[in-house]
């Protein structure tokens, strides 16, 4: 049986322009950004200041475009790393219209329209962003995942709301890395899917794969951003495994020209 999708308890900043009909900058303009508090959700998760975890949120906008000196058009694809440690993040249909703000601006060159993206960003998020441009033709690499997939195991599932009961050990402890391509989460604002891929290894208490498997696939109707559902996944993860180590990579599907790539692990490295 299907369940309803699982609410997000914390509360939403009633000036992100996700939902509504918002105005398209006409030109680069750093106010057209808005951010969300990564506090409020980690506190649910009974996260304090200090992180259990480090990493990053990796962007990957395919959409970038300004204008060289003498008006002819330049196009690149932006790469962005959020620290995971960083108090806000941005909300991505303001970056998108910041983007758009691009569209119509002179850039001396593509390191000033990095340097520009560092800047705004950096201060956006009380981080050091990193940004870099690549050539249209030459996008980020993506590296398929290489461990055990989870998707080949032929199991029941009925439940679609997060779960962590769902997960089961073995009794006995080691190492273990799988991933699903299965991964489904709703946008908390617009009830929209989200789809991507989760990958996850481990040293602890050992999991049965097919209790992992009916975890993942429990966030199928849960409302959840994608770095709030990456961390939930960790904190949820540690718990059940008391893991020395632990990382989760998830890799998001591109919307409106952007995908989203969380990465947490406690490897400092």
């Amino acid at each position: 049986m299907q369940h309803g999708a699982a609410q997000n308890d914390a509360p939403m900043n009633d000036d992100l322009p996700l939902g509504r009909r918002t105005a398209q900058p006409r030109h680069y303009d750093p106010s057209a950004l808005r951010t969300i508090e990564r506090r409020t959700a980690r506190h649910e998760m009974g996260i304090g200041e200090s992180l259990p975890f480090s990493g990053e949120d990796v962007w990957n906008a395919y959409e970038l475009s300004w204008l060289a000196p003498g008006g002819l058009p330049r196009i690149g694809v932006l790469t962005l790393h959020v620290p995971a440690e960083s108090p806000r993040i941005v909300e991505s249909k303001s970056f998108k219209l910041y983007l758009g703000g691009l569209n119509r601006t002179t850039f001396e060159s593509a390191r000033a329209v990095r340097d520009a993206i560092e800047t705004d960003l950096s201060r956006e998020t009380g981080s050091a962003v990193r940004a870099a441009i690549r050539d249209a033709g030459n996008g980020p690499p993506f590296s398929d995942f290489t461990t055990f997939c989870l998707d080949t195991l032929s199991i029941p599932v009925g439940c679609y709301e997060r779960s962590p009961d769902l997960l089961t050990t073995l009794g006995g402890t080691g190492r273990d890395a799988v991933h699903t391509h299965l991964f489904r989460t709703l946008c908390p604002v617009t009830g929209q899917p989200d789809w991507g891929s989760v990958a996850i290894a481990y040293d602890g208490r050992l999991l049965d794969r097919a209790s992992v498997l009916r975890y993942l696939v429990s966030y199928r109707e849960t409302a959840d951003f994608h770095e709030v559902a990456t961390e939930r996944i960790f904190v949820d993860l540690q718990a059940a495994t008391g893991a020395t180590a632990l990382t989760v990579d998830a890799r998001f599907l591109r919307r409106g020209g952007i995908d989203i790539n969380p990465f947490r692990s406690t490897d400092t490295d």
